[in-house]
């Protein structure tokens, strides 16, 4: 019965894990204006190796499923959204300032939720260096 209880907890978390993680920049047919006092915001950490790695580590938890290993957003959950998600490491993205990319990756759209309530200030900052790394050489 433990066990039962284990994996249907584990399932149940998956669940709503993957709904929390389709930090997925959507695109849609309108676009997403970022106010213009967040676009100047500037990130709080240096885009050093612990920073990046930090990144990667909430990335692969949060944003993974839906934006896949290099961000193509190709990820496994990516087919089960009505929208397509983004491509990190496309120009669209990479050329958007820091503060663009908090504030998206805070308020989030649908089907992207919003981080801003289950993701640290700090982790936001870390995924957003980490985003950064894939963009296209």
């Amino acid at each position: 019965m433990k066990l039962e209880k284990t994996f249907l907890a584990k399932s149940v978390l998956t669940c709503v894990t993957l709904l929390f993680t389709t930090i997925a920049f959507a695109q849609h047919s309108t676009p997403w204006n970022v106010p213009e006092t967040e676009k100047s915001k500037k990130n709080l950490y240096a885009s050093d190796a612990s920073s990046i790695a930090r990144g990667k580590k909430t990335y692969k938890a949060e944003c993974f499923r839906c934006h896949g290993k290099e961000g193509k957003g190709d990820g496994s959950g990516a087919d089960l959204l009505d929208k397509q998600v983004a491509d990190l490491t496309s120009d669209k993205i990479q050329n958007q300032t820091d503060g663009e990319l908090f504030w998206k990756i805070s308020e989030g759209r649908k089907p992207m939720p919003l981080a801003k309530h289950t993701l640290t200030d700090d982790q936001r900052w870390d995924i957003i260096n980490y985003i950064r790394t894939f963009k296209k050489k």
